[in-house]
């Protein structure tokens, strides 16, 4: 097994000196502010050219490693292999989730989770987060972020934060600005669907039928507009990419004593969105996972809290952590799923819900 093992980091190290000198990137807590703006590499993901009867070996043992080259482990392997034991190293986990020179477009990114999220992007080295949502002119919230944006140093530096007004439920609409941005980019990395509204408690046996098939338009129709609109692009560009819709722990459970019928029908119909599609794009590199929140304090549930303050405590006693969540603890999650620290992940529900379903 040992000398198995051995050819195979031989043969991992081989294909990674003829395909591209994989330069170990500087990192740090300041790693942002060093790396997350260099270019994607064009050696990104490794290609054994090579007509000898080992080249099949060799793609098989090369896919064994992170497209960004050796990391963790298999780096320190390979390091020794190549008889680099003097040379200082420095940690990759880093510039594993970092975004540099990638584009985004987030819809429902005006306030609230989708502006948090487009933020993320912009921190982690996203070149440009393309913001959608339905009002003719961004608010205070997001030109408050998007001049701190523009004060960035680090990974944000350069960045562009921009906001495109539309309406997720347009079909045509929706692909028309994806191709929009890219012609302009020339790339589609990251799609972030997270617009979606919640309406007032209603009796399921008397539910209008106009309000039901509002929600479903807004929050399973225009998921899948969205996650088409950015899709197609990472089709036509052949760059890989990670579509992130945001689902709901109501798409898997009843939120006791409320009754959401609409919402909960239209999450459980994006938990599944998700997966089919994930199925399908996974032979073209695009992955495709869903994010699930528990109570979060938003400006979606503000409505209900403000007018209701009761609920908090409510809301706050139903999962272990005894509290709601904030907009900012789905940072991490949505900068590990856009990144290639996920790379194996896909048709996957994340969920962040302070341990709602454990009890």
């Amino acid at each position: 097994m040992r000398n198995a093992f051995t050819v195979s980091l031989r043969q991992a190290a081989a294909i990674r000196r003829q395909q591209c000198a994989v330069r170990r990137v500087v990192v740090s807590p300041a790693l942002v502010q060093q790396q997350a703006r260099r270019p994607i590499s064009n050696c990104a993901v490794w290609r054994n050219n090579s007509n000898s009867a080992n080249s099949d070996n060799a793609a098989a043992q090369s896919q064994q490693f992170s497209p960004l080259g050796p990391v963790g482990v298999a780096a320190a392997l390979a390091a020794r292999e190549e008889g680099q034991t003097e040379r200082v190293v420095r940690p990759t986990i880093w510039d594993e989730f970092a975004l540099r020179d990638r584009v985004a477009l987030v819809s429902g990114a005006n306030r609230g989770l989708g502006l948090e999220m487009a933020l993320v992007l912009i921190e982690a080295g996203a070149r440009a987060v393309y913001c959608v949502d339905l009002p003719a002119q961004p608010g205070k919230e997001w030109v408050a972020v998007q001049e701190y944006v523009k004060r960035m140093d680090g990974g944000g530096a350069g960045a562009r934060l921009e906001y495109v007004s539309a309406d997720v439920r347009d079909q045509k609409a929706m692909w028309r600005i994806g191709e929009e941005i890219g012609d302009r980019e020339g790339r589609m990395d990251v799609c972030v669907a997270a617009a979606g509204i919640l309406k007032a408690h209603t009796n399921c046996l008397e539910y209008p039928g106009e309000e039901f098939e509002e929600v479903m338009n807004v929050n399973t129709n225009g998921v899948l507009f969205t996650a088409q609109a950015a899709g197609r692009q990472m089709m036509r560009f052949g760059n890989r990419g990670s579509i992130i819709m945001i689902a709901s722990i109501s798409g898997s459970i009843t939120n006791k004593d409320h009754a959401w019928v609409s919402y909960n029908t239209s999450k459980s119909a994006v938990l599944q969105m998700a997966r089919s599609m994930a199925c399908e794009l996974g032979p073209k590199g695009i992955r495709v996972n869903t994010l699930s929140p528990g109570y979060i304090y938003t400006s979606l549930t503000a409505a209900y809290l403000d007018k209701q303050p009761h609920l908090y405590d409510k809301w706050s006693g139903l999962n272990p952590l005894g509290r709601l969540g904030r907009p900012d603890e789905l940072r991490g999650v949505i900068a590990w799923l856009a990144s290639d620290a996920s790379t194996f992940c896909t048709g996957s529900d994340i969920v962040v819900s302070g341990g709602h379903h454990a009890w």
